[in-house]
C-alpha cells in the first residue's frame, strides 16, 4: 500500500467512533415507556378523523360547482356528508374510549383531561417552555409525558373544541334526523342556546379553523422537539417509548 493510501485508511479510521464511544453513547440513550396502546391507537384514529371532518367539513360549509346532467345521477354531496356523519361517529366515539382510559390506564393517559394550574411550579415550567418555543430562552429538562404547554394547548384548546365540535355537530345532525331522534332529544338544546341554526352553523365552522391551527401547532411542535428537544416525540406515538438522547 502507497503512502497517500495508508494515510487515508488512518483518517477513515480515526473519523469513525471507537468502540468506547459507542458504548458511551448507547449508555446515554433511555426509553421509558409511556403511552399505552389504546392511548397511541387512539391518537392516530382521531387524527385521521379528525382530517376527514375538516376536509368534508370544509366542502359542505363551501359546496362544490353544481355538477352537470340531472340531478337524480349524482350523489356527491350527499356521500361527502355521509363521510362527514361517520368520521363524527368515530371521534366521538373515540373519545369516550380515550375518557375510560384515563380511568384506567397509567397517570400519563389522564394528562390529557388535567393541568396542575394551582401549583407555583407549573408556571414556571410553562414560562420557560415559551421561552423556549419562542426561540429566546435555553432548553428545559426533558419531560417523560407531555410538556407544561403541550398539556395546556391539549386541554384548553384540544379537548374543549373537541367537544363543542361534537354539541354543536349533533345538535345540527339532530335537525335532519328530525324531532324524536336520539341526536335531536340529546343535542336539540344547542341550537337554541346559541341563537338560532345559522349560528350554530357558523360558531362549528370556526371550530373547524381553530382545530386547523391547533393541527399545524402540533406538528410543529412535535417534529421540533424531535430534532432540537434531543427527545423522541412522534416516534412515541408509535412504539409508546419516550427515547432520551443525552
Amino acid at each position: 500500500m502507497n503512502t497517500s493510501a495508508h494515510t487515508a485508511v488512518e483518517q477513515l479510521h480515526a473519523a469513525l467512533p471507537s468502540e468506547e464511544q459507542e458504548m458511551a453513547h448507547s449508555q446515554s440513550i433511555k426509553s421509558v415507556y409511556v403511552y399505552e396502546a389504546p392511548v397511541r391507537f387512539w391518537h392516530w384514529v382521531n387524527a385521521l378523523a379528525i382530517s376527514v371532518l375538516c376536509i368534508t367539513g370544509y366542502f359542505i360549509g363551501s359546496p362544490l360547482p353544481s355538477m352537470p346532467g340531472e340531478a337524480s345521477d349524482h350523489f356527491l354531496m350527499g356521500y361527502i356528508r355521509f363521510i362527514h356523519f361517520s368520521a363524527a361517529y368515530i371521534m366521538t366515539i373515540g373519545l369516550l374510549g380515550r375518557s375510560y382510559w384515563a380511568l384506567v390506564g397509567n397517570h400519563h393517559a389522564r394528562e390529557l383531561y388535567s393541568v396542575p394550574l394551582t401549583q407555583r411550579d407549573y408556571w414556571h415550567e410553562m414560562l420557560a417552555m415559551v421561552k423556549w418555543y419562542a426561540f429566546i430562552g435555553p432548553r428545559p429538562g426533558p419531560y417523560i409525558g407531555h410538556n407544561p404547554m403541550a398539556r395546556f394547548a391539549m386541554f384548553f384548546v384540544f379537548l374543549f373544541t373537541a367537544v363543542f365540535m361534537i354539541f354543536t355537530g349533533f345538535a345540527m345532525y339532530g335537525e335532519g334526523t328530525q324531532a324524536g331522534s336520539w341526536a335531536n332529544n340529546l343535542f336539540g338544546w344547542v341550537i337554541p342556546l346559541m341563537g338560532q341554526s345559522q349560528d350554530v352553523h357558523t360558531w362549528h365552522h370556526m371550530g373547524m379553523w381553530l382545530i386547523v391551527i391547533f393541527a399545524m401547532a402540533h406538528i410543529y411542535a412535535a417534529i421540533r422537539e424531535d430534532i432540537m428537544g434531543r427527545q423522541s416525540v412522534v416516534s412515541t406515538m408509535i412504539s409508546g417509548y419516550r427515547t432520551f438522547k443525552d
